[in-house]
């Protein structure tokens, strides 16, 4: 799949087979997500990967929108790193563009994956820190399920023009 029909096709999977996931597509994942742009190339990202299924589950019950964490294969925490953080506020930027790196070689691998909001939410942050026993210095972005999808989702067209504007507004 080329990287445009890949942007066009990709979207939130939550619903997964109950099959594991190799290690091989974990880590093309993970490469995939540590080569996105940051701010003066800082990569201030560091990545959990959870793949016990006892903690898939109490994810699935403490975070407000993770029930599909319960049917994953695995997820992956997106946190930031803030002894390397250039200039405030670009963390969460940063970990942004490499969680929709994430996003996009899961599709492409044949993997489904969903992004669940952590950062701004302060009780969010607080409940994934403490959860995974993150040092002070790194704060949680956000969560991604990953597994293998059970169902086909349908391709739909986002394109808008009314949000469209050349030159000026």
């Amino acid at each position: 799949m080329d990287a445009y029909q890949c942007i066009l096709t990709r979207r939130s999977i939550r619903n997964y087979r109950d099959v594991t996931v190799e290690k091989r597509l974990i880590d093309q994942l993970l490469r995939a997500g540590m080569h996105a742009p940051s701010a003066r190339n800082t990569r201030p990202w560091h990545f959990v990967v959870i793949q016990d299924h006892a903690a898939l589950a109490r994810l699935a019950e403490i975070h407000p929108s993770g029930k599909m964490l319960k049917e994953a294969a695995l997820a992956i925490a997106v946190c930031a790193d803030e002894q390397r953080q250039p200039m405030e506020g670009y963390q969460a930027l940063d970990c942004a563009a490499t969680t929709q790196n994430i996003l996009l070689a899961a599709h492409a691998l044949g993997l489904g994956a969903v992004w669940l909001g952590i950062y701004p939410r302060e009780e969010r942050i607080e409940m994934l820190a403490a959860f995974l026993s993150l040092p002070a210095h790194i704060h949680p972005v956000s969560l991604i399920s990953v597994g293998i999808p059970s169902v086909i989702t349908p391709e739909v067209d986002r394109y808008d023009p009314s949000r469209v504007h050349y030159e000026t507004w």
